[in-house]
């Protein structure tokens, strides 16, 4: 127990310490200007009044302070600079409500996304808060680009995409009326071990009779049209390749298409590309196996439609990847067969805004993968941001269908969103400081695969108001040695002090510190500050409502005498070690009430005419009363019978007062022991009464009753005890006497028994002379023929 409660007084002293030191960073700072100090945090504040602000001893950083706690010091809220940041929209087109089959719109008069462009600036630890609302228009154009492995194993499958365009240029329109189409092939980079450099497979990269074309990177094959049977002739005179390995060079080709928008045709509407394999693809890294080193540069190298640069730039990576298709807001579908399902997958989850679906053996059922993929892909809005500058952070909250609200990473998107859905984004924008260069930033915020963008300026408070007003050279700044603004003087490159009176390579020689040491003492500013310029500048405390002051910093507001844990009782303040106490308080600490009112008793007598009024409080003369105004006696006539019903009812749930017990009986602490030998007793320090009382059923029941200060304690026993009844006692004189009366009869019959036995014994005759029961182990045996003559025969 022990243990968890210095746990707990630990965490408490932790945490007031942690909370103390982050309401002082306004004062930590040690913020010299006003612009030094708004840019600390949102709740600092600076003084400009000139008017004797600042105590002697105290710096001009004292000036940097918490609002409520310059005000609290003096200084007028007129005269305090608290700039605030603002916004302003710059751009606010609505967003389009147009139906499907009403006037046609070219793609950059509909707006998805409100407002367009802002203005913010930015204060130093405020966020700045924006609405966003995004809103899915209906027939929205799309471009979707077909880009296939043309190695040999997907033989089969460019025989069902030949008649892909008019199938899908059907399926399309029913979810909207502008929608174009392109195509584009890979194979595999044109160097060993990639493919075989021999002249004849060149040539032909097939085995046996099968005619295939010459091995290339990637192709693009069709830009994007809105013509079908374009598509369906151009992809019908396409030819199967070939290579060695099992990895295609994919991510060569997406980059170009993701890079190459003149050569594609991208409009600035929703951007497909679909890619259809059925293998693995190689990745930054993998190039070093045919001597390629030089990184990706993700930049366009189409030359006639054809990538030029395979052989020379190695496979980009997938985070660069992910970089230019966001750039580019292509939203990419993977239409692989289900063997590398998994693989896709993986990938997917670093791509943002790409779907995976699963390919049929022969691409038979590309169309339903195509439209399934986009409808989950547009049926989801994520936002993404620019790069922010140095020192900026934002934050996302969403407002979605049905009343969804996100937040934190997924703040940034909405799901589950049907064409004509609006959903909004509360964006918080905040700054922590200025940027090391003071000028103007941008930041962009879009939904990724949508090529509209919130554009975001944002501008930094750096300054105060009363900076354009500051006077250089000003006289109040010794000589003119600084510009006096803002109330303070902000001394010139060299100087120090508050009025800028000093060299800084003279702020510590001797002569100076002679006049910072009080009576020629050998402290120097009673080692409380720092002596500037033969003046004393006072340390600052961790506690804002703490300071040290006078010419030598000699003096403080928090060591004066406290009472109940108080500085100066909270009666008075402290200056300079010193209570100055408030209306009817004295004392030391301000612990004495003049105020007698607090010692009338309810006979309006002081103290009950029992004790003395001394700081407000009785102190009772009488030492059988005690209580605030000495009107309890615990141990007077009548104290047991008067609380006997309300310990009855609260000990044992009985008595006269058992039904309104809560009511009338909470008026003092209830304490149970075990037997009487555990009540109080009479020898300490507060007077108590013993009580005994008999209860309906003819029980006892003790208890004690005291006032421990104003504290009113009743202790009682647990246990009932039965009363004295004579007929018990009745009964134990008659067993005692019944037992004695069997003991004496015992005692008789023994004796008598004994008596005859020793009777018996002495009239028993023996005889002497020989034992009749005795009997010798010496037998004797005679042979009947010893001592006879023999007979001659």
């Amino acid at each position: 127990m022990d243990l968890k409660l210095l746990f707990i007084t630990l965490l408490g002293i932790i945490c007031c310490s942690s909370a103390q030191q982050e309401g002082n960073e306004c004062i930590k700072a040690n913020a010299l200007s006003c612009g030094e100090c708004i840019q600390v945090g949102a709740k600092c504040g600076w003084c400009t009044d000139t008017q004797e602000f600042l105590k002697q001893g105290e710096p001009t950083s004292a000036r940097c302070d918490e609002l409520e706690s310059l005000r609290k010091r003096g200084c007028a809220t007129a005269k305090i600079e608290n700039p605030h940041g603002s916004q302003r929209i710059l751009k606010n087109k609505a967003v389009t409500n147009r139906k499907k089959g009403a006037e046609k719109l070219r793609p950059e008069d509909i707006t998805q996304i409100q407002p367009q462009k802002l203005s913010l600036n930015l204060r130093s630890g405020e966020p700045q808060n924006i609405k966003l609302k995004f809103k899915r228009a209906e027939d929205y154009p799309i471009d979707l680009y077909y880009l296939m492995d043309l190695s040999y194993s997907m033989k089969d499958d460019l025989e069902n995409v030949k008649n892909l365009g008019t199938s899908l240029m059907k399926e399309m329109s029913k979810i909207t009326s502008d929608f174009r189409i392109g195509f584009g092939s890979f194979v595999e980079k044109t160097v060993m071990p990639y493919i075989s450099t021999t002249p004849a497979k060149l040539l032909n990269p097939c085995t046996g009779d099968q005619n295939c074309t010459s091995p290339f990177s990637y192709k693009n094959v069709l830009k994007l049209t809105s013509n079908g049977e374009q598509f369906n002739s151009l992809v019908g005179k396409q030819q199967i390749s070939g290579n060695l390995d099992s990895p295609e060079g994919g991510f060569d080709a997406i980059m170009q298409v993701a890079v190459c928008g003149e050569h594609i045709g991208w409009r600035n509407v929703t951007r497909l590309m679909v890619f259809s394999t059925d293998a693995g693809f190689h990745f930054a890294g993998d190039g070093k196996l045919g001597g390629i080193v030089l990184p990706n540069d993700g930049k366009c190298h189409l030359e006639n439609n054809m990538y030029t640069m395979s052989h020379y730039y190695d496979y980009p990576s997938i985070a660069h990847l992910v970089q230019k298709l966001s750039e580019n807001n292509i939203q990419t579908i993977f239409a692989v067969t289900e063997e590398f399902q998994p693989v896709y997958k993986e990938l997917k989850n670093l791509i943002p805004k790409s779907a995976v679906g699963t390919l049929s053996a022969n691409s038979s059922n590309v169309i339903n993968l195509i439209v399934d993929a986009y409808n989950s892909l547009s049926s989801e809005v994520i936002l993404e941001n620019s790069k922010l500058p140095e020192g900026v952070t934002i934050t996302y909250q969403s407002r979605c269908k049905n009343g969804v609200v996100n937040e934190g990473e997924n703040g940034r998107k909405c799901s589950n969103i049907s064409i004509g859905d609006e959903v909004s984004f509360n964006i918080n924008i905040t700054a922590q400081g200025c940027p090391k260069q003071v000028k103007p930033e941008s930041i962009k915020i879009k939904p990724l695969g949508f090529t509209e963008e919130v554009e975001i300026l944002l501008n930094f408070i750096c300054e105060c108001e009363c900076h354009k007003h500051g006077i250089k050279n000003s006289d109040m700044c010794h000589n003119g040695n600084g510009t006096f603004e803002c109330g303070a003087c902000r001394c010139n490159k060299g100087r120090v002090g508050r009025q800028c009176e000093c060299r800084k390579d003279e702020v510590s020689t001797e002569d100076l510190d002679k006049n910072c040491r009080k009576d020629n003492g050998t402290d120097i500013c009673s080692n409380n500050g720092e002596c500037v310029c033969g003046t004393c500048e006072c340390k600052k405390r961790d506690n804002p409502e703490e300071r040290y002051s006078g010419k030598f910093c000699e003096c403080d507001n928090f060591n004066c005498d406290r009472s109940n844990n108080k500085l100066c009782g909270g009666h008075g303040r402290c200056e300079c070690r010193v209570c100055i106490c408030d209306a009817n308080y004295t004392g030391s600490a301000c612990d004495c009430s003049l105020d007698a009112s607090t010692c009338l008793a309810s006979n309006k007598q002081i103290c009950n005419g029992r004790g003395i009024c001394e700081c407000g409080t009785c102190r009772c003369t009488d030492p059988k009363f005690q209580g605030p105004t000495c009107e309890i006696c615990p141990t007077c006539p009548g104290v047991c019978t008067e609380h006997k019903s309300c310990v009855q009812c609260r000990a044992f749930g009985t008595g006269e007062k058992k039904d309104t017990c809560e009511r009338d009986c909470s008026y003092f602490n209830l304490i149970k022991v075990k037997d009487r030998d555990k009540l109080p007793q009479p020898v300490q320090a507060f007077p108590l009464m013993h009580c005994k009382e008999r209860d309906a059923n003819d029980c006892w029941f003790y208890y004690t009753y005291a006032v421990n200060n104003t504290e009113k304690e009743v202790h009682v026993v647990e246990a009932l005890a039965a009363s004295y009844d004579p007929f018990n006692d009745v009964c134990l004189v008659f067993g005692l006497a019944l037992l004695l009366i069997w003991k004496l009869l015992m005692i008789i019959h023994d004796r008598r028994e004994f008596a005859k036995f020793e009777k018996e014994k002495m009239n028993a005759k023996w005889d002497t002379t020989e034992n009749p029961i005795y009997k010798s182990p010496i037998n004797k045996f005679k042979n009947p023929n010893y001592g006879r003559k023999a007979v001659a025969l």
